[in-house]
């Protein structure tokens, strides 16, 4: 209020600036246009405050920056930012109504019973939720570049400790080498690889390809004690890369004379299951329990097709390579061409890609990266799991960190394999797991994945698994019971 009673209102709503007589309460004075904002002479455009002078135009009314001003000024400045935040509240509300679906679909998921972490489990739904693109690109980016592993480097003075040498026992050598001699040493000319010892029937030591060797590199070990007078699971770890001589590969060996293997399906992994089972090893069977490893890809990751006990999970796809169980034991990986159903002959069938390793020569097609993986791609060096089948129809299993398809490939060649394919990749899923009986059940993680604990399989798991018994009599059943 000035001094002569009249009210000076700021209307920036209205563009102007007015004199007001309170008692007759009209405008006496104005500047500006009625809603009309601009630069050109008699129009006022942003106008967030104005300064009063005296006649002179040296001295300011007095009265002008009363509280009465402050308080008006405020009033404007509230009623701008409502404004602000008006405009902004029908976009918001579109935003809303448009995600509403998929934030109920995220937390529905969420709350749903998983053994995997919430961080896995938030990328997993994005991926299945049309977002693999995202996921892709940015796990290419993060494993690509941020993570990709370097090569060269300080070899290892030692390997991590697995098998016996975890428990106290000691190692057993295999056909191909010599029981005393330093690892560091030179050993006698091994079997071929691929083949096992004519005489022990264990397969042959893994040659080092970096000189020196460790103490115990490729050297077999047993986990467990004998069935039916000879070891079920050896295990061994080495150096597959003379470039990455820090990479470590952890390697099973499953004698098919002495172990039976069965297939599980996980929580929610195959989609449709036949029988879905406890997701988990069965109680009942724990007691001839002697390893467990992860399966393959994910059906929607290639239309990877299972079956257990003549029942079809999902449909098997010809051309794939399969981990196929029979009913008289035997194990075997096949390129699959019998169709959807594989029938009652298989005790399970497992599908995961087509093959890396036939008749001991690598495919031609391992540099083709749609093939092995988009999600990171071939060039990628990541955690990845295979399964072979030496010459002898025994079931070799490996995983190791920093590997691409080929080198995968590779690896499985020296430690016997003939034919081999891909299982599952990346961090979060590499797990072999052999167990002892003391007298009650005792796990021991051969591959050191922290993201997964040495109970896995011994609790409900979202994912599919294999598990390796001591045998039963025949014909093999998947036991669910």
């Amino acid at each position: 209020m000035l001094r002569s009673g009249l009210v000076c209102v700021n209307d920036d709503y209205r563009h102007r600036v007015v004199l007001i007589d309170p008692k007759t309460k009209t405008i006496v004075s104005q500047c500006g246009v009625d809603d009309e904002a601009g630069t050109a002479p008699g129009l006022l455009n942003t106008h967030d405050g104005l300064d009063l002078g005296a006649p002179d135009g040296t001295t300011a009314y007095p009265g002008v920056d009363s509280p009465r001003m402050d308080a008006a000024a405020k009033t404007r400045a509230g009623l701008r930012r409502r404004r602000s935040r008006r405009r902004w509240r029908v976009p918001f509300a579109i935003l809303l109504v448009l995600l509403s679906p998929a934030l109920y679909s995220y937390v529905a998921t969420m709350e749903e019973p998983s053994s995997l972490p919430l961080a896995v489990r938030s990328v997993e739904w994005v991926r299945s939720h049309h977002g693999s693109w995202l996921v892709d690109e940015t796990e290419h980016v993060y494993y690509g570049s941020l993570k990709a592993p370097h090569a060269g480097g300080p070899a290892l003075g030692k390997l991590p400790p697995i098998g016996p040498s975890r428990t106290g026992a000691s190692p057993t050598p295999a056909a191909g080498a010599t029981p005393g001699v330093s690892a560091t040493a030179p050993a006698p000319p091994p079997a071929q690889a691929g083949q096992s010892s004519p005489v022990s029937g264990l397969p042959a030591a893994v040659q080092p390809v970096i000189s020196p060797a460790l103490p115990n590199e490729g050297i077999w070990q047993p986990t467990g004690p004998d069935v039916a007078g000879g070891p079920p699971v050896l295990v061994t770890e080495f150096r597959p890369e003379s470039s990455y001589p820090r990479m470590v590969a952890y390697v099973a060996w499953f004698d098919h004379t002495r172990t039976q293997l069965a297939y599980y399906p996980g929580r929610y992994e195959p989609p449709q299951a036949a029988v879905r089972g406890p997701a988990q090893v069965p109680p009942a069977q724990r007691g001839r329990l002697v390893a467990t490893f992860n399966a393959g890809f994910i059906f929607t990751d290639g239309h990877n097709g299972s079956s257990d006990n003549g029942l079809t999970n999902e449909p098997l796809k010809d051309g794939l390579a399969t981990l196929v169980g029979y009913r008289d034991g035997r194990v075997d990986i096949v390129i699959w061409q019998g169709g959807p159903d594989p029938g009652p002959q298989y005790a399970f069938t497992r599908q995961s890609l087509p093959p890396i390793v036939w008749n001991n020569q690598l495919n031609p097609a391992l540099k083709d990266r749609h093939l092995w993986g988009a999600t990171l791609g071939n060039a990628v060096r990541v955690w990845r799991t295979g399964a072979g089948i030496d010459s002898a129809g025994n079931l070799i299993y490996a995983a190791a960190n920093g590997q691409t398809v080929e080198s995968l490939a590779r690896l499985l060649q020296q430690a016997g394999a003939i034919k081999a394919m891909q299982l599952d990749i990346n961090p979060e899923w590499p797990t072999l797991i052999t167990y002892r009986h003391q007298p009650g059940l005792v796990p021991d993680k051969v591959v050191p994945n922290w993201q997964q604990s040495a109970t896995r399989y011994l609790v409900p798991d979202d994912r599919d698994f294999f598990a390796v018994y001591t045998p039963l009599v025949l014909p093999v059943t998947v036991p669910f019971n």
